[in-house]
């Protein structure tokens, strides 16, 4: 029976010392790095930000935010008779006329675009005390929010609903938008990325980079990095008065609604890998195309023709179709109506009438 029991007893022990090693160990890493991932995480990319220049036939557009913000905007007019609306959300740091060379080829084909800049970003208000970073926090949301409830008031506004365009920051606020919002009907990305799944692989490289000791960063799993991640993002959420909402947790929430994600295969801020992780949390219909050699936020510069058709392709298939079902479905009740007009009239017209 002693046996037995000290058996059992050395049985139970192993898992509560392994459980006690990874507490320390966690303890430990957040003392050592925390600093050094706050620092790193508020750092700003270093690339170059595309400006565009004002399009005279353009609309300027301002319109409020839900705190009271003012937010700046263009809409661009179809060069023909309109076959969608798409809301196009901007990539970090540039300014709100940039969406030309991506919209060019979905004007000419008839679609509306409307570009906006959210606070900080552009003419857009920037509130007092906040500082937007290439993260998307939930003030970017908001303001996708604010987009998309001016185009449902336009007296021009299409009742079918509208599609997303985005590139990197402005995609995911746009998706984090449009996932509690069923008036976007399908999504095209550019380099997007969320928090969790670009946090975690960073951290691996910024634990390689401040420890040596090969054994410990072969033995960490990436749940443990994301641990100390989550606390990390915060602290960070503390110090700026914000908060990151989690792309990982809205994609599930998009389908049915189609979705095209495009990344760059030399994308060195945000790995293929990271934009592949980020593609498995959606649910279908999706599809990832990885433009080989791209760097970030340059699909459409390397790949070029190619880009605008699988672009085009998509928003006809999915939202031009859309739009096309119910305005005819539009036209039927509108005859149905007219044909039942004349004899409730018969009906309830009165003898000398």
């Amino acid at each position: 029976m002693f046996l037995f029991w000290l058996g059992f007893g050395i049985l139970c022990s192993a898992p509560m010392g392994v459980a006690l090693v990874f507490l320390v160990r966690y303890w430990e890493l957040r003392i050592r790095y925390m600093d050094i991932l706050v620092r790193i995480f508020q750092e700003k990319p270093l690339f170059i930000v595309p400006r565009g220049q004002p399009v005279p036939e353009a609309e300027d557009v301002r319109f409020p935010a839900a705190d009271g913000a003012t937010l700046a905007g263009c809409y661009l007019r179809a060069a023909g008779p309109r076959r969608g609306v798409i809301l196009f959300g901007l990539e970090f740091g540039s300014n709100r006329w940039s969406c030309q060379p991506y919209c060019e080829h979905l004007l000419a084909a008839g679609y509306d675009v409307f570009a906006f800049e959210t606070r900080g970003q552009g003419d857009s208000d920037c509130p007092p005390g906040y500082e937007p970073l290439q993260w998307v926090t939930q003030f970017e949301v908001n303001d996708a929010q604010a987009a998309l409830t001016y185009l449902k008031n336009r007296p021009d506004a299409d009742p079918c609903g509208v599609g997303f365009f985005g590139v990197s920051k402005g995609a995911g606020a746009g998706l984090l938008a449009a996932a509690r919002d069923p008036y976007v009907r399908c999504f095209v990305t550019d380099g997007v990325f969320g928090v969790y799944t670009t946090l975690v692989p960073y951290m691996r490289q910024w634990f390689r980079i401040y420890n040596n000791r090969l054994l410990i960063q072969g033995l960490v799993p990436s749940w443990y990095y994301g641990l100390i991640g989550l606390a990390g993002l915060a602290k960070i959420e503390r110090l700026r008065g914000c908060r990151f909402p989690h792309l990982e947790d809205a994609l599930p929430r998009l389908a049915p609604r189609p979705l095209l994600m495009i990344h760059g295969g030399g994308d060195t801020y945000i790995k293929p890998e990271m934009a592949r992780a980020l593609c498995g949390c959606a649910r279908e219909p999706r599809e990832l195309w990885v433009v080989e050699g791209a760097k970030h936020n340059m699909a459409l510069q390397t790949a070029g023709d190619e880009y605008r058709r699988r672009v085009l392709d998509f928003f006809n298939n999915h939202l031009a179709q859309d739009s096309l079902t119910q305005r005819r479905k539009d036209r039927k009740e509108d005859k149905a109506s007219v044909r039942r007009e004349p004899a409730a009239r018969r009906k309830h017209a009165s003898p000398a009438g």
